[in-house]
């Protein structure tokens, strides 16, 4: 009998320790998971200079801007490493409310549509709207008038194809999932004109001839852009703005947008 007692207390016990050792998974935070895990995955659309965008260094191609600047410092404060997955613009919501990515950093505008299914860091950077045009059509296209027949090519999911059909409703709106697409479309003379955050707009502008930085200025208001977690994960969103405070008040995210700017030129 005491023998079996024994057995029966023995067995409890261990089932007591799997029990606690289970319980203590389900508390960690995503902060906790993140740095267990030994890696901060990050998820963005790396066709978007000067915030990410592809360039070769020392023959490799390499991610880089200034996303993904300040993507490593919230890595480094964490004390994990970062690993970069490319993908749709339209498609990294998805990707991370399915917990394939830990955070979205892409120039991404906290909306109010888009805080119904994650949650946001602060604003780290703001930038106004830009216009592209085909340079033999600068002289046509100068005002916003101007563009109210036209083809307009926006990125997929983005606040700036919120603006061209909210803003040019008789225009033919051409919505595709890379932004460097979209202004091969306007180079090709296929579409009359490209709406982008100003920074995205310069940078093409300048390393391609056959198109322009047009004056129109659309008054839609500043687009800020911020970190995107999935929601429950407060800790999370505390560590980010936390890295994003002390890049602000260095003057970091200054310097990181004039490095990769020239990056791109």
């Amino acid at each position: 009998m005491k023998k079996v007692l024994s057995i029966i207390l023995i067995t409890c016990l261990v089932f007591t320790m799997v029990a606690c050792q289970s319980g203590e998974e389900k508390e960690l935070t995503k902060v906790e998971k993140i740095q267990k895990k030994g890696k901060l995955v990050i998820g963005t659309s790396a066709a978007y200079p000067p915030y990410e965008f592809h360039k070769e260094i020392d023959g490799k191609d390499t991610i880089v801007g200034f996303d993904i600047d300040i993507a490593k410092e919230i890595a480094n404060d964490l004390g994990v490493e970062l690993e970069i997955k490319d993908m749709q613009f339209a498609g990294l919501l998805a990707a991370l409310n399915a917990k394939k990515i830990d955070i979205v950093i892409a120039g991404m505008t906290p909306t109010e549509d888009r805080k119904k299914s994650v949650d946001f860091s602060k604003v780290y950077y703001t930038a106004k709207q830009g216009v592209v045009v085909s340079k033999e059509k600068a002289d046509e296209i100068k005002t916003k008038k101007d563009l109210e027949d036209k083809k307009i090519g926006v990125q997929k999911g983005t606040t700036q194809e919120k603006i061209a059909k909210e803003n040019f409703k008789e225009a033919k709106i051409v919505g595709l999932g890379k932004i460097s697409d979209i202004m091969l479309q306007v180079m090709q003379k296929k579409i009359d004109a490209v709406i982008a955050e100003k920074p995205v707009a310069e940078s093409y502008a300048k390393k391609n001839d056959s198109i322009v930085l047009s004056n129109i200025a659309l008054n839609t208001g500043d687009s800020g852009s911020a970190v995107a977690i999935k929601k429950g994960n407060e800790s999370l969103v505390k560590a980010v703005n936390e890295t994003l405070d002390k890049l602000k008040e260095n003057g970091k995210i200054a310097e990181f947008v004039t490095k990769a700017t020239e990056m791109n030129n």
